[in-house]
């Protein structure tokens, strides 16, 4: 496809670095040339940077090192000079408290290095749970053409025979192995067996949700997002990546264009289709308020009522993997389907229409990707609740967790910390029922802080050894996108500014009711507001560091816990820097 040139030579950003003929720009060109490139190999050319958050620690992106030479390698064809910038990894494994924490650190890092730098455009490279949004959020922000390059999922894990899927197989098999029912030696082959492979997780937890949402916005390559991270067809859309973001430039095809409030509308219905990670809601509302697009929890739970569950990928879906969802057709097969409920004249980053790129996309498997006629769950993944434990929202995934819960009344057991609640729930003679209603609290943005994924509080090992493998659980934090059963998470405003979760007692009586969308505790209003009165808030997490910076200036869950400061309409943008 011929590329249709809206800009010239002279209008790159590079070429305010590198173009005029003063001292500053001798600077520029002298140190290109200390690192050994001539000035044919960078002027006159759009510089590509290509944001990599690779690291030791993460896992997910162990491939990536590869990747940037296949980038770089479309660059090259397509006339452009690429550049590799390190950003913060924020892997998802290893980073404590919670990677969540520094999510908006790496989105104003991606932001600061695409501004401060001779950058005409950017392919961001992520994958692992919050380093989608950071690095979609900084692009937003920061303007130049960008095109999102997905990490891809692991290739589904194995043992004794069985498919094991990373994150759900794991709090699964903990709960058998806490029930006395899995020995030493499987416990070891399971260890081995469920991360086989570079790449997520391959169930549909945060991060296929995040990079789906993406790829449904219209920010990579079609379909991009439900290739295997270590599939050869991976490789070669990395270097289309870098190819196609040439074009982009000459193109002037900017993130406004792409990331608009139809995108993000098809986004969310994409994300309900595939069983998306509940983190979705957060990150999605985050990357709304950024691109100026007003996107609430009441639109999420709308379109959760009416947009049905079609990927059967664990672990809302009962079967399937994220390897099984790519052979079946991958997402421009699942949005096919759906291809009526979307606005298919949105822009993409290839510079076509979405009806176009779904044009000749097939289901091969239509057990893995269901029809609208055989949905995997009547209605979408997500449902948002309000009540006087959360009247600012809360968040529940319904195909996910047992029928029975969606209406339930129970006593409330309540723990202030993380360290209580695990100590307790070990207690083999802990007093507690099937009906109790577990509640984590102190937990949220501030309180955990960072907002942990504690949210799937594990069953108490009494009722573990009774059979028991779900009961209600309430929490301010997160779960795992890989998680499972009756959470309810994200209660808004959280317990550590005084939400009314702080106020809850043990033996209060709690009453989830899913079809009026309603979170209450059965206690009488003067009673609350006498409880409130005598509230004391905790003290601080954090007095110094990014920690206080964050304690100041991050939002709540119903507003996607980004800073307050960075928000579209905080105030003007500090814009291009000053060339001198």
């Amino acid at each position: 496809m011929a590329v249709e040139r809206r800009k010239k030579v002279e209008d790159l950003r590079s070429a305010r670095w590198f173009a005029p003929d003063d001292l500053r720009s001798f600077g520029h060109r002298s140190r290109l040339m200390q690192l050994g490139y001539s000035e044919a190999d960078f002027m006159g050319k759009p510089v590509i940077g290509i944001l990599n958050t690779w690291s030791e620690l993460n896992a997910c992106h162990s491939h990536f090192p590869e990747r940037v030479e296949a980038v770089k390698r479309g660059v090259l064809a397509a006339g452009g000079f690429p550049v590799e910038l390190p950003t913060l990894s924020v892997d998802e494994s290893f980073t404590k408290p919670t990677s969540m924490l520094y999510r908006n650190m790496l989105a104003m890092e991606a932001e600061e290095t695409i501004r401060s730098h001779p950058l005409d455009g950017v392919v961001l490279m992520g994958g692992c749970d919050k380093t989608t949004p950071g690095l979609v959020m900084g692009g937003l922000t920061a303007g130049v053409p960008m095109i999102y390059l997905p990490a891809g999922p692991m290739l589904r894990g194995n043992y004794a025979g069985k498919a094991l899927g990373s994150g759900s197989d794991a709090w699964k098999y903990w709960d058998e192995r806490r029930a006395g029912n899995v020995s030493d030696e499987q416990w070891q082959g399971l260890q081995g067996g469920i991360a086989r492979s570079a790449g997520v997780c391959m169930t549909m937890g945060t991060a296929s949700t995040m990079t789906a949402i993406v790829d449904a916005m219209g920010l990579t390559l079609p379909g991009a997002s439900s290739i295997p991270a270590v599939d050869s067809g991976h490789q070669r859309m990395a270097t289309d990546c870098g190819r196609r973001i040439v074009d982009m430039v000459w193109e002037d095809l900017t993130p406004d264009r792409v990331a608009t409030s139809a995108a993000f509308r098809n986004a969310a219905i994409v994300a309900m289709a595939t069983g998306c990670s509940t983190n979705a809601v957060v990150h999605l509302i985050a990357m709304a308020r950024r691109a100026g697009v007003d996107l609430t929890l009441d639109d999420l739970d709308a379109l959760g009522r009416d947009t049905p569950l079609l990927a059967n990928v664990r672990p809302s879906g009962k079967d399937y993997l994220m390897e099984d969802f790519y052979f079946a057709g991958g997402l421009r097969a699942l949005m096919l389907q759906i291809g009526e409920r979307l606005d298919l004249t949105c822009m993409t980053v290839n510079g076509r229409t979405l009806g176009d790129n779904l044009e000749g996309a097939v289901v091969y498997n239509d057990d893995v990707i269901r029809p609208l006629s055989n949905p995997v769950y009547h209605e979408g993944s997500l449902a948002v609740l309000r009540g006087n434990l959360c009247p600012d929202g809360a968040v529940i995934k319904p195909a996910a967790c047992d029928p029975k819960y969606y209406r339930h009344q129970g006593p409330a057991l309540v723990f202030d910390s993380y360290p209580e609640m695990k100590k307790a729930i070990d207690d083999e003679n802990l007093d507690v029922t099937p009906d109790h209603v577990l509640v984590l609290r102190n937990a949220g943005p501030l309180g955990g802080p960072g907002m942990p994924e504690w949210g799937m509080l594990p069953i108490p090992k009494a009722l573990i050894k009774q059979g028991y493998r779900d009961m209600l659980r309430i929490s301010d934090a997160r779960m795992s996108g890989t998680s499972y059963g009756a959470c309810v998470l994200h209660v808004a405003p959280e317990s550590y500014v005084g939400g009314p979760l702080a106020l809850l007692r043990n033996g209060d009586i709690v009453r989830l009711d899913l079809d009026n969308r309603r979170l209450d505790m059965l206690v009488a209003e003067d009673e609350i507001a006498r409880r409130k009165t005598e509230w004391t808030p905790p003290p601080p997490r954090f007095e110094r560091g990014w920690g206080w910076m964050y304690s100041k200036h991050v939002t709540q869950a119903d507003k996607g816990c980004d800073f307050d400061f960075l928000e579209r309409g905080f105030g003007a943008a500090a814009g291009e820097p000053d060339i001198y």
